[in-house]
């Protein structure tokens, strides 16, 4: 697919809620609204729409999914992810978004290190079968998992931009009226259970169930594996949500609502024996959920759903021929509203610096200069360690996806900010409570 290069310049917030496709690139086609399922169900490709090899998602958690809804995620052969383009402005504002972190001439420092905490980028994909659909081809974060566990969060203290109308703002609202008190929210999950090498699964309703009182539980959850909780994941998990606070408190020029951070970690435990024929790896290709922000809500009851282990083989072939790489000086775009920033917060590898295993109803309050309990019992001699980081602690990864409502800023992003800090406080206390 031949690609058009077309500069656009972003000039204010507004202009960049209406921002349409490129002259020269395919148009996107509006979807009705998504309807949301409770519970994942396998999906049988039906003829055609198949696309060259790619599959649904199986590894799916939250979002619009391919053969449920019209608008849904696929995996290519090639072992990427296809995360179909929503009807604008939506779509192409993601998709602008992403041109303009991964520009091969981005020099931004800010930018440059955002690129750590997103999926890499491969351009646009569309089949020769439906050139008017458009896919965003994105890194398969959980390709080298064997049994990836996966969890979607939404992050920031309200899931409306300034441009939503007042029903979307009120229907958001109820949709989990504690977000601006939480700061998040649990779209989805699934878990690996050793025991019965399986994974059970979690829905957008099992998330909006969870209360101030329960939400500590609620996250727990996802990092128990049915015989003891992963304290190597939840101490990874911590140290990775640190480091993209450092880069929100750093920032001035994005504001992100409707986005989401994406939790993975290998389920399968590291052991020095072989492992049970029950659960042997097998070679399938693991996907990751880069979720749609899907507004639609269904009236069933949030739920566990054990899956089975089984999937099926997926070919490890390369079939980039038809990858549009956008490149249209998207960078340029923000510096009106860019203020200069001295330096981007680097690779930060100091441990999460807080003292909240008492009681504390205050976001996370580290200052980044006292040990937190965390390090204070990793320094500790004798007894059991608080984490065990041999247990595949480096098999873990957060990252940011959803980015449909980005839009340039003066100031910090103080709802996402609210919204890490009080995560990171949870995870903290889920640690202290393990200990």
């Amino acid at each position: 697919m031949s690609t058009t290069q077309h500069p656009v310049i972003m000039q204010s917030s507004l202009a960049l809620g209406r921002l349409e496709l490129p002259p020269g690139s395919a148009a996107v086609t509006p979807r009705p609204p998504a309807k949301d399922a409770c519970v994942q169900r396998p999906v049988v490709p039906q003829g055609p729409a198949h696309l060259n090899g790619c599959v649904p998602l199986t590894h799916q958690v939250a979002g619009h999914k391919y053969g449920v809804d019209k608008v849904g995620i696929l995996q290519h052969p090639d072992g990427t992810v296809l995360k179909q383009l929503q009807p604008p402005p939506r779509g192409p504002r993601e998709m602008q978004f992403y041109s303009m972190v991964f520009t091969a001439d981005c020099s931004d420092p800010c930018l440059l290190e955002l690129q750590n905490h997103l999926p890499k980028y491969y351009g646009t994909w569309s089949s020769p079968d439906c050139p008017n659909d458009l896919y965003l081809k994105l890194e398969d974060v959980t390709r080298r998992l064997v049994k990836p566990c996966i969890m979607d969060v939404k992050l920031g203290q309200r899931s409306y931009d300034p441009y939503a109308s007042q029903d979307k703002r009120e229907q958001q609202i109820r949709k989990y009226p504690l977000m601006e008190d939480i700061g998040f929210l649990v779209l989805g999950m699934r878990v690996y259970k050793v025991c019965n090498d399986s994974f059970d699964s979690y829905d957008q309703h099992y998330g909006r169930g969870l209360l101030k009182d329960t939400i500590k539980d609620g996250l727990a959850t996802f990092f128990h594996n049915g015989v003891s909780l992963r304290k190597d994941a939840v101490w990874a998990s911590m140290r990775k949500v640190q480091r993209i606070l450092h880069w929100f408190e750093s920032q001035t020029q994005l504001t992100f609502y409707a986005s989401s951070l994406l939790f993975v970690y290998e389920g399968l435990p590291s052991s020095p024996s072989p492992l049970p024929p029950s659960i042997q790896p097998s070679l399938t290709a693991k996907a990751v959920m880069m979720s749609s922000t899907g507004d639609g809500a269904g009236d069933h009851e949030g739920k566990c759903v054990e899956e089975g282990a089984g999937q099926g083989e997926l070919a490890e072939h390369n079939n980039n021929n038809n990858i549009q790489v956008c490149d249209y000086s998207l960078a340029s775009r923000y510096t009106k509203h860019a203020k200069a920033v001295s330096h981007c917060a680097n690779a930060v590898e100091t441990s999460v610096s807080s003292g909240v295993c008492e009681e504390d109803n205050s976001p996370y309050n580290g200052n980044g200069n006292s040990k937190s309990l965390l390090e204070e019992r990793e320094g500790e001699g004798g007894g059991e360690g608080l984490i065990d980081r041999s247990d595949g602690a480096s098999e873990v990864e957060v990252r940011m996806i959803d980015f449909a409502h980005v839009f340039p800023s003066e100031g910090h992003d103080r709802g996402y900010i609210y919204g890490l800090k009080h995560l990171l406080t949870v995870l903290e206390q889920i640690l202290c409570d393990a200990a």
